[in-house]
């Protein structure tokens, strides 16, 4: 399938890419949270891969404001730190009112039928408040940090605590091998989802997979998984 990508600025000044197949639509609407490496090229490549299966896919940047503002980081030690720092420097609140903003974009897109969230990493946990808004209708968190224990910016996230909230279909994927996710982290998230109510979810956890392991750059990168994650997570928000 054919694509066009364009760079648009969400109300709220917030850089985007948006993806999606040649013709008029309308498609299903993705909100995809990159992680803290923001729009690269390789997050784009997944975006591709999602959009090529019938999907407009918009991804925002998480760091709109301020010097990381359209900045791509590089995957090295420098890149890792500046992506930190710019969570850091962002409350729960500033993300919340990022995410009101561009699911209003889409909702109001006129080339878009639904809307569904998905992210990585940090993006995970972006996706799971991201499915607080009602109109979403099913999400996809990709290693999600944070859940457990509310750490994603400059304050801790009630996340967890408003689990409720979740009104929409909701798959989380793990990886067994994921140091920022490990059993003990899992098991509390997953404790937790129970406990309000969201006992069905679906979960998978991939034997062998480390953290990013979508990521097709680096040691990390699983192809294999990355194949299956992204199969399960198109018939998911297919509803199968």
């Amino acid at each position: 399938m054919k694509l066009i990508e364009e760079r648009i600025v969400v109300p709220g000044e917030i850089n985007a890419a948006v993806l999606r197949p040649v013709g008029d639509g309308p498609w299903p609407g993705v909100l995809l949270y990159t992680d803290i490496f923001q729009l690269t090229e390789s997050t784009l490549r997944t975006a591709r891969r999602l959009a090529a299966e019938g999907f407009l896919v918009c991804l925002p940047e998480i760091y709109p404001h301020g010097p990381l503002a359209g900045v791509a980081l590089e995957f090295d030690d420098a890149g890792k730190q500046a992506g930190l720092d710019g969570a850091a420097a962002r409350t729960t609140a500033d993300f919340d009112a990022d995410r009101v903003a561009v699911l209003d974009h889409l909702a109001a897109r006129p080339d878009v039928s639904t809307l569904a969230v998905t992210g990585f990493c940090l993006g995970g946990h972006l996706a799971f408040r991201a499915a607080f808004d009602p109109r979403v209708e099913a999400t996809v968190c990709f290693y999600p940090t944070g859940l457990h224990n509310g750490a994603l910016g400059a304050d801790t996230a009630d996340s967890l605590a408003r689990a409720a909230d979740v009104r929409g279909r909701l798959m989380i994927v793990f990886g067994s091998r994921d140091p920022h996710v490990p059993a003990e982290a899992r098991l509390a998230t997953i404790t937790q989802l129970y406990a309000a109510g969201l006992t069905d979810l679906e979960l998978h956890v991939y034997q062998g997979g480390e953290h990013a392991f979508m990521r097709d750059v680096g040691a990390r990168y699983d192809p294999e998984l990355t194949d299956l994650a992204l199969a399960s997570a198109v018939s998911f928000f297919r509803g199968r």
